[in-house]
């Protein structure tokens, strides 16, 4: 460029670097500054506050008071869960800083009407959106009607891995996700009690300190499985890489990702999927340059089609193979990390040059 590029600010969720509590979303945010740092740019991180979506009113003023601060004209990247629940905060400076909302996930996307006006607030205060995938990317424009030269789509990276064999017989299975609701170990779980007589076994990777009854709820249902159904927290990176390589199916019950990265992650190994026909999945899961999908989509919340999935992949050895074929070629075709922090930046440079897009409706 020309001229340097001005001083990012980013506000941020305060846990982004929490080892306890891992998340595509706080990956990403650290992936991103790292790479724009790392390719010139300055950048000032802000932490907010970790309890959305109900901050309390002292962080609610900590983030206004550090927006006060910032020079008129700065530009300042707003994660998402903040954004939506400080909506009216973002509003207040609307017209004196360049604001750019980074959406990792809808949160009015089937919420109640509060929780979308707020996010649509916070919306309407930016001068452009950044979004983790073409799906959220449609998705706000059907929600709240953002104009698609408003947003920028930066897909997440992956990093590059060794690829993994697998197992002559593909019994080991892996789910790497928070154990929450939201990410469907209930519908696992029922699917894993339909598989009788499989030879298999299934590790859940992820936290299992943010809904604690909803855990104990999981292993009453699965007490029949015994250890072919086993709940190790969350990992750290090292560990978690080491879990992949001794997979040979990674299985998402999600009932909806913005994009899922844990696909890309296990696509990087050449290891297949089976998710949800849900939100941006299909998207991160892709097709490998022939056309051939790297796994198997089904239904959200539906167990019997999870388990009818599962039981084709462990009783079909052709199956097996021609999945793996088709993984191992998708994972050719994945991006770095290099090309999200391009296409992030590229959006920076957008809106630093002037090309403001006014008000989001």
């Amino acid at each position: 460029m020309a001229n340097p590029p001005t001083t990012v600010h980013f506000v941020l969720p305060n846990d982004i670097d929490d080892p306890s509590r891992p998340s595509g979303g706080n990956v990403y945010d650290r992936r991103v500054i790292d790479g724009l740092v790392a390719s010139g740019r300055t950048v000032r991180e802000h932490a907010a506050f970790g309890a959305w979506p109900h901050p309390t009113v002292a962080e609610r003023t900590r983030v206004a008071d550090r927006l006060a601060k910032l020079p008129d004209g700065a530009l300042v990247v707003v994660d998402g869960l903040v954004a939506s629940a400080v909506p009216s905060v973002l509003f207040a400076h609307a017209e004196r800083l360049r604001l750019v909302v980074l959406m990792h996930m809808p949160q009015g996307d089937g919420t109640g009407a509060e929780a979308r006006a707020a996010e649509a607030q916070a919306l309407a205060s930016a001068t452009a959106v950044v979004t983790t995938s073409r799906w959220c990317a449609r998705r706000l424009a059907s929600l709240y009607g953002v104009a698609a030269d408003a947003v920028h789509v930066a897909l997440p990276g992956v990093d590059t891995a060794p690829a993994v064999d697998g197992s002559p017989d593909g019994s080991r299975l892996l789910c790497v996700a928070a154990v929450t609701h939201h990410k469907g170990h209930d519908v696992l779980a029922q699917a894993l009690l339909q598989l009788h007589g499989a030879p298999f076994t299934c590790v859940c990777a992820g936290g299992l300190d943010r809904d604690p009854s909803f855990v104990d709820g999981i292993r009453s249902r699965c007490r029949d499985l015994g250890e072919r159904m086993s709940f190790v927290g969350a990992l750290p990176r090292r560990a978690l890489a080491e879990r992949y390589a001794r997979s040979d199916l990674l299985v998402l019950p999600s009932r909806g990702e913005t994009y899922g990265m844990v696909v890309t992650e296990a696509l990087a190994r050449g290891i297949p999927v089976v998710a949800t026909d849900a939100k941006g999945l299909p998207e991160a899961l892709g097709h490998a340059p022939d056309g051939s999908l790297p796994g198997m989509l089904v239904p959200p919340d539906d167990a019997s089609a999870l388990a009818s999935a599962l039981r084709g992949w462990l009783r079909s050895p052709s199956l097996r193979s021609r999945l793996r074929a088709a993984a191992r070629a998708r994972r050719a075709t994945l991006e770095p990390w290099t090309g999200t922090v391009a296409a992030f930046g590229a959006a920076l440079d957008r809106v630093e040059q002037g090309h403001r897009q006014g008000t989001l409706r």
